[in-house]
């Protein structure tokens, strides 16, 4: 399986747009819309690094303001 399928396959968090921040130096917000795989590759890099920390996944989940 490709990256490409496994993220068309999934069930991505409505939520996933407001990931942010800084993941081996490339600012996720900053990844341009026509490279989405990319993107949402860094965006689960991003949550697992939090998961590492020890956050808790309710608290990682991003909720609009």
């Amino acid at each position: 399986m490709t990256y490409k399928t496994f993220f068309q396959k999934a069930k991505i968090n409505p939520n996933a747009h407001l990931i942010k921040g800084d993941v081996c130096g490339y600012r996720i917000e900053d990844i341009a819309e026509e490279f989405d795989v990319y993107k949402r590759c860094r965006q689960l890099e991003k949550l697992i690094d939090e998961l590492a920390k020890g956050r808790q996944l309710e608290k990682i989940l991003r909720t609009p303001k």
